[in-house]
């Protein structure tokens, strides 16, 4: 997918066959998120939640950086009590779990740098794929921002105390081969290498079983958070070996072919 650089909006919704593309595109202002881009960005997360069609969601952005974070001005703006700072602040955190949770798989389409709360929102997605020349950083520390719970649980399962604790606490910039060896990123490429590369396995995701990826990656993502809901992942697993999905999968294999969900 070829960036186009089109006059700021909201974030845009691309359909391409089993693949949905969400694009941040306020380029002009590297796509720092607006209050009003939040409830847009949940409203996407539902119509692709409800379409079974769709089979991965690839979140990228418009030109040359993948997200400025959110808009800090929106925050101030609102935060003329305790109680709308945290409705404000919160907001921002309910789009990024919402993200998180999402049954369809997810793929982060770095196209470029990375900062503040985007840097979350990124981590968000089950796969992270970001060009050679990205960067990132968390500011939090230097804005005096305690930064919400939730967030710092995802940098810490995600990337280990020791990384959360340097990013977080140092709020220093770190280059791609550096977000690579974090485990920030799945896979770093050149920029010319990027579309391939998400294309590539943007497709291993829409082939393989919905149910069944649906079901472990609410597990995986339990066992993180240290909330797995052992009975339920339990009863996933039964109902997985008497479904359509192995039928097939198991009918795919003896045919040597691939299989059809």
């Amino acid at each position: 997918m070829s960036d186009i650089t089109d006059a700021a909006t909201g974030p845009v919704l691309e359909r391409d066959g089993a693949r949905a593309t969400i694009r941040l595109n306020r380029p002009k202002h590297l796509n720092r998120l607006q209050a009003e881009d939040l409830d847009d960005l949940v409203r996407l997360f539902d119509l692709i939640e409800a379409d079974p069609a769709i089979r991965v969601l690839v979140l990228t952005g418009t030109g040359r950086a993948f997200s400025a974070g959110y808009d800090l001005n929106s925050v101030a703006e609102r935060a003329v009590s305790a109680n709308e700072q945290q409705s404000a602040g919160s907001a921002f955190e309910v789009v990024v779990n919402r993200l998180e949770d999402l049954g369809v798989p997810t793929i982060c389409r770095l196209n470029g740098g990375v900062y503040g709360g985007s840097t979350d929102l990124a981590l968000a997605c089950d796969f992270r794929i970001g060009v050679d020349t990205a960067e990132m950083f968390m500011p939090a520390a230097r804005l005096g921002l305690h930064y919400y719970r939730s967030g710092i649980k995802r940098y810490v399962t995600r990337l280990g105390v020791d990384n959360a604790k340097k990013l977080f606490l140092t709020a220093q910039k770190i280059s791609a081969p550096e977000m690579l060896r974090i485990g920030y990123l799945t896979a770093m490429v050149p920029v010319e290498f990027l579309d391939e590369e998400v294309d590539k396995l943007a497709n291993i995701l829409a082939g393989n079983a919905p149910q069944a990826m649906r079901g472990m990656k609410r597990a995986i993502n339990e066992f993180a958070r240290g909330e797995l809901d052992d009975r339920a992942a339990d009863q996933r697993h039964r109902d997985s070996m008497r479904g359509d999905e192995i039928k097939e999968g198991i009918k795919a294999f003896a045919e040597k072919r691939a299989p059809r969900f």
